[in-house]
């Protein structure tokens, strides 16, 4: 079965490295100044976009997972298991290049995505449960 989710792992490597480097490139993280950053009613919509990206990952993640059949082979069910996590990384990778082309103020927020889409890595465990959880 770990044969199976290696591909998986290493999507999941390149999207996580290569929205990191990006962030390292474009954003200038080294020279981040966060007592520059200002909180106005216009900047309200670039904080919620880390905020609606968690949640609508989450529920198309839960949606995507709710149509596999629990009994059904494991090759189907690693096949729903690698769509639903690529479909919750693309909307985490999305936001966060939303808010570094955007609003590159609030790069700490697309930081955080990184992280949290770093630490959503496959594994056999992980699919059994989330199967086991949100599957018919």
């Amino acid at each position: 079965m770990s044969e199976k989710l290696k591909p998986l792992k290493i999507i999941h490597i390149g999207l996580c490295l290569g929205v990191a480097l990006a962030y390292f490139f474009i954003g200038d993280l080294m020279h981040l100044e966060l007592d520059q950053v200002s909180f106005d009613t216009s900047s309200l919509a670039y904080l919620l976009i880390p905020v609606v990206a968690f949640y609508i990952s989450k529920f198309l993640y839960k949606q995507l997972l709710s149509n596999v059949d629990r009994k059904a082979e494991p090759g189907a069910q690693v096949s729903a298991y690698q769509t639903a996590c690529i479909v919750r990384w693309a909307v985490l990778e999305g936001a966060a290049f939303l808010i570094l082309f955007l609003k590159a103020e609030f790069i700490l927020f697309g930081v955080l995505l990184i992280l949290y889409m770093a630490f959503l890595r496959p594994s056999e465990a992980a699919m059994e449960r989330d199967i086991q959880l949100f599957g018919n």
